[in-house]
């Protein structure tokens, strides 16, 4: 495994940092949460860098109704699903690194005159009103220095914010369940973490990363290393699955068993292929639209491949599909193909929901006062 590239800070540092000082890194366990619309995704984790070790997995259904707005709304259900996996997995660490939803999030670049880092700091924080279209006491706003300009003598700025009330309603749900919230990253982010400690691109590859939520697909595309290009589109998992229900006049749950595997028997197969296929034209629409707001700014530049994650994304057609449509290499991330897993790990339980665990891997890599 190699070591992933923390170039994130916490929303929460501001808050968080002075009690989070008194961690001991790197010797403890720590919990990664995806909270998603549909489920929470769990790793348990120890180590950093070469020496991180994946402990546990595991994944609770939610009810379609615990996550609205990018807001966690049901927090009985969400605390419920995380106890019962810290229970059936026997859980041993408490301090949390989850994720936010990128629609949730918003996302500036800005350009500072160079100055030593503490006055940069305070430079950014006067100045973020101007770029956040936002109240900023009404939001958590944090930043990351991407590059300067020696000559222009400029550092050019990546702002992040992020409403008070999406944060807080994740941070109460993992607090009922007894754990303490660590750091808090944008889905965006975390899959480039998980690419960044599972994959080498060429130095001039321009790669996309696309993660098939429930409810919205996510897109990072990255240039040089960095993020070039974020965004996401209104079609997800959920709307396949809804798709199969409506045409075929099946329940949800079959519909969501036969999406992936067949594992219920629907009697007009045909009518299934049918129904992908066309939920498929329509995600690979959308996506094909979002790329073209990063090909309109920078000046058409190729993209070599993209990596596809999240429980859609193993659609056995779908990368071929997306493949010809954009005529670009697309491949189903391996997030673990790096990583050091525990031996009391159910491997068939990774290799059945490791695209699904993408977001989650990327946020193992995370720890607090990471910069």
């Amino acid at each position: 495994m190699v070591a992933a590239k923390h170039t994130r800070g916490s929303l929460l540092r501001r808050t968080l940092r002075p009690v989070l000082s008194l961690l001991p890194f790197g010797k403890q366990n720590y919990l990664s949460l995806d909270i998603g619309s549909s489920s929470v995704k769990m790793l348990e984790v120890r180590g950093t860098g070469n020496e991180m070790r994946i402990l546990n997995a595991g994944l609770a259904s939610l009810p379609s109704n615990a996550i609205q707005g990018n807001i966690v709304q049901d927090t009985v259900a969400v605390t419920s699903a995380i106890r019962s996996l810290l229970d059936q997995h026997k859980v041993k660490g408490t301090d949390v690194v989850t994720v936010v939803p990128g629609p949730a999030v918003i996302i500036k670049r800005a350009t500072f005159p160079t100055q030593d880092p503490a006055t940069l700091e305070d430079t950014i924080f006067f100045e973020a009103g101007n770029f956040i279209p936002e109240s900023l006491e009404n939001v958590n706003l944090d930043y990351q220095v991407l590059d300067y300009d020696t000559e222009a003598e400029s550092a050019e700025v990546l702002l992040v914010a992020v409403r008070k009330d999406v944060i807080n309603s994740y941070i109460s749900a993992i607090h009922e369940a007894g754990l303490s919230p660590a750091v808090v990253d944008v889905d965006y982010f975390a899959l480039e973490n998980m690419f960044e400690v599972n994959y080498t691109p060429g130095p001039d590859e321009i790669v996309a990363l696309i993660n098939i939520g429930a409810r919205y697909s996510s897109i990072n595309i990255l240039k040089e290393g960095r993020s070039a290009f974020t965004g996401d589109v209104p079609v997800g998992g959920r709307y396949f699955t809804e798709m199969l229900a409506q045409e075929l006049g099946v329940s949800y749950e079959q519909a969501e068993a036969a999406k992936i595997d067949n594992r219920t028997k629907v009697a007009d197969q045909e009518g299934v292929t049918r129904v992908l296929t066309t939920a498929s034209e329509q995600l690979l629409d959308e996506i094909q639209r979002a790329l073209s707001f990063f090909w309109t700014g920078s000046a058409e530049e190729q993209i070599s491949a993209i990596y596809l994650s999240g429980g859609t994304a193993q659609l056995p057609y779908l990368a071929t599909s997306m493949s010809e449509r954009l005529q670009i290499p697309v491949e189903v991330v391996n997030p673990f193909r790096r990583l050091n897993i525990s031996r009391h790990i159910d491997e068939a339980f990774l290799h059945q929901h490791a695209s699904s665990l993408a977001v989650s891997v990327g946020l193992a890599t995370r720890r607090p006062g990471d910069k």
